[in-house]
């Protein structure tokens, strides 16, 4: 099932949600608004305000609230874009140029901040402090992850548990609390709701560990990003660090003195090591296994149409990879 076919499952809704983001981005600061339009007009999969919504209805939902919170989980996530794109120096993303590149660093951390408290005000509108514990806990959490890919940037000696947990931290929480909150606005028992929240970590993890195979196998105006950005900006993903570990001495130190320097002049041997460890086979297979989980996690749910479009959500995160 492609994107667009889990996305029809739940197309009222998804027409909702954008409405709500668009009216929630509005300012009386016309920077803001520019900044904003600059956001809603680049795109994107919008797969975390899917899952919000698709997992709601599969817990059998009634109300709009789901839609509220599939926008604050958006907004949350484009947030953390804002300020990623100024720690890393990013000029591309989704095919054109960031928002720090037109508008400057300072306005782009400055907007991030508002859509960060944005999000804040739709959530303690909604009265329901489960979803605000879960939200708190969420921000707290990626906010530590960001600090811990800093730390590991340049480290070739990184291992594979280390950037495991900043993938969860950066990436998989979110999915893990926009599914878990889905389910507390469905008013489902506790062991569904954290059947949820372990679909949505496991579906997490899947997709950005096919994200960073994506790094070294991708075409760039399809992907909207460069080749190579993670490598560039010395970040040890998992192809890199199986790499470390598999390959033979020269191929080593190529990947070694690639992470400390940063920067691109490493990249055709740096592919070249990966390619002969196996470092992009064993990343998808990792992959793969997280998709499984994620729709065995499912088992507890009523077989749904909206069920299934969960399932394909999870073979769709590892199958774009291909």
């Amino acid at each position: 099932m492609s994107l667009a076919e889990i996305r029809a499952l739940v197309q009222a809704d998804l027409r909702a949600v954008d409405g709500v983001i668009r009216s929630r981005l509005k300012s009386a600061v016309p920077l803001v608004d520019q900044i904003a339009e600059h956001i809603i007009s680049g795109g994107g999969k919008r797969l975390r305000p899917t899952l919000v919504v698709m997992a709601a209805r599969a817990c059998g939902v009634s109300g709009e609230g789901h839609v509220e919170a599939a926008a604050f989980i958006e907004f949350i996530h484009t947030a953390t874009l804002l300020h990623d794109d100024v720690v890393d120096g990013s000029s591309l993303r989704r095919g054109r140029d960031t928002a720090n590149r037109v508008f400057g660093n300072q306005a782009s951390v400055l907007v991030g901040d508002f859509v960060y408290s944005r999000a804040f005000q739709m959530m303690a509108a909604l009265s329901r402090q489960p979803v605000m514990e879960v939200m708190a806990e969420a921000t707290n959490v990626i906010a530590e992850g960001e600090v811990l890919q800093l730390m590991n940037a340049r480290d070739p000696d990184t291992t594979e548990e280390r950037y495991l947990e900043v993938i969860y931290r950066k990436t998989a929480k979110l999915f893990e609390a926009g599914a878990e909150v889905a389910a507390i606005l469905a008013g489902v028992a506790a062991p569904v709701r954290q059947s949820l929240a372990d679909y949505g970590r496991h579906l997490g993890t899947a997709y950005q560990l096919i994200d960073d195979v994506l790094d070294y196998r991708s075409n760039p105006k399809e992907r909207g990003k460069n080749l190579g950005d993670d490598l560039a900006e010395g970040k040890p993903t998992l192809p890199l660090i199986y790499a470390l570990k598999h390959g033979t001495e020269s191929q080593q130190a190529a990947i070694r003195e690639a992470i400390k320097r940063g920067g691109l002049a490493q990249l055709e041997p740096v592919i070249a090591a990966i390619d002969a460890t196996g470092g992009l086979e064993y990343a998808y297979e990792l992959a793969r296994q997280q998709s499984q989980a994620a729709i065995d996690a499912l088992a507890v749910l009523p077989d749904s149409p909206h069920k299934s479009g969960l399932a394909a959500l999870a073979y769709f995160a590892v199958d774009h990879a291909t």
